[in-house]
């Protein structure tokens, strides 16, 4: 019996999850971890879908998301839209 390789995108199902996972990697994670996360997820939603709401091509995406790749933050805020989600920012408590 052989094991498949674990792929977050298949349990990012929900809204509510896909927040909750991106919230998370915002916490705690770095640059690339939050580039990575936004692209699971655009991923779970569908390349296709992310593709017309952006009005990017798919292999664009699939570049500005892949790992090691420094998208624009233009590019960033797009597709954060384009799968619901969006920045905001919180004072931090002393």
């Amino acid at each position: 019996m052989g094991t498949s390789k674990f792929e977050i995108a298949d349990y990012l199902d929900s809204n509510e999850m896909i927040a909750e996972y991106l919230n998370t990697v915002l916490e705690e994670g770095n640059t690339e971890d939050v580039i990575n996360a936004i692209g699971h997820i655009a991923r779970a939603i569908g390349m296709t879908k992310i593709a017309e709401d952006t009005g990017m091509s798919r292999p664009s995406l699939y570049k500005a998301l892949s790992e090691g790749s420094k998208p624009q933050f233009a590019t960033i805020m797009k597709v954060l839209k384009a799968i619901g989600g969006q920045i905001q920012v919180n004072p931090v408590s002393a």
